[in-house]
């Protein structure tokens, strides 16, 4: 009797063990491709994450998370991308450009959701925004460049030459500065550019620049946000104002943004998730752009540059570093 007995529980505990790796087995994989680390881009991943989380997707319970991060290496994140597909991934969440590149270049198949992406059709992973038409969609982090130039009109009347450090390599800097020099010319502004290709870069490049400009503009770009806090000092030091494609630089020291806010952007590519993780194809999706640029000016920053903003920018933007 007491053999059957052990017979029986050691099939009750090979049930139960059969039943938590289906249960294991049943979670939802899902991949984060990240390309660097900086506050934009975690900010987006953790939007994503917190609207998979209200929305019942619970992490070891539903879904499991694999993140990586390319630490800005684009063979890194093609090689992250690859492990996905090899792993058999049922959703990929890119974020920034080269990551969305990597892991469109990797599959065709398996639903790729992007974010932080400026221009997706630009980089060859969507054929349009309202029809992406492929296994691609997501959120775009583009702004366009002309309501940004206005409210440098506004605050600093009397510039004229406007500086730009970027990457000359990324895809989505490229973009937008072709995009500021298109709308530069129109609104009467010159264009001084800082090409960099590395973060050494910077010390190199931007110090000459920053004598012949009269403000500095930085934009979405990886590396630029890697390096936002020797960028800023720079221009501080030659008491050249920052104005910024994104919140981060205005965090530490630059000037103001006109952008999006990151975390949301996020949440929205979270809630996309949702409508695919229950059935819908990313094709189905049109990319989401922002419509409302989101002001943040740094209070410290306009003081010490003797930069008084008008009533009108300051009531209406989040105020960060104030005495």
């Amino acid at each position: 009797m007491v053999g059957k007995k052990i017979v029986a529980l050691g099939i009750v505990a090979m049930a139960l063990a059969v039943a938590g790796c289906q249960k294991k087995n049943e979670l939802t994989q899902i991949g984060i491709n990240q390309f660097v680390v900086h506050e934009a881009l975690d900010a987006s991943r953790q939007g994503f994450l917190d609207v998979l989380k209200e929305n019942g997707y619970v992490e070891g319970e539903d879904i499991e998370i694999d993140y990586k991060n390319a630490q800005g290496e684009q063979p890194t994140a093609l090689a992250i991308a690859e492990d996905f597909v090899a792993k058999k991934k049922d959703l990929i969440f890119a974020i920034a450009t080269s990551s969305a590149q990597a892991s469109y270049n990797a599959t065709k198949d398996i639903p790729i959701l992007i974010t932080a992406v400026t221009d997706p059709v630009d980089a060859g992973i969507a054929d349009s925004f309202e029809n992406p038409g492929k296994n691609v969609t997501g959120t775009s982090d583009g702004v366009p460049i002309g309501p940004q130039l206005e409210l440098l009109k506004k605050i600093l009347p009397e510039a004229k030459t406007i500086g730009v450090i970027y990457n000359t390599s990324e895809p989505n800097s490229t973009y937008q500065v072709n995009a500021l020099k298109e709308a530069a010319k129109d609104m009467g502004f010159t264009v001084k550019e800082a090409g960099i290709t590395a973060l050494s870069d910077v010390n190199a490049v931007l110090p000459s620049v920053l004598k012949e400009v009269d403000v500095l503009y930085t934009p979405t770009d990886n590396m630029v946000a890697s390096a936002y806090a020797l960028i800023v000092k720079l221009a501080n030091d030659e008491k050249i104002p920052v104005f910024c494609a994104e919140d981060a630089g205005v965090n530490v020291g630059g000037l103001i943004s006109a952008g999006v806010d990151y975390y949301e952007l996020g949440r929205e590519t979270g809630l996309m998730a949702v409508e695919i993780l229950k059935g819908k194809e990313p094709k189905e999706l049109p990319i989401f752009v922002v419509k409302n640029p989101i002001i943040v000016l740094n209070k410290n920053a306009a003081d010490s540059l003797g930069i008084t903003i008008p009533e009108e920018i300051l009531s209406a933007a989040k105020v960060v570093g104030e005495k």
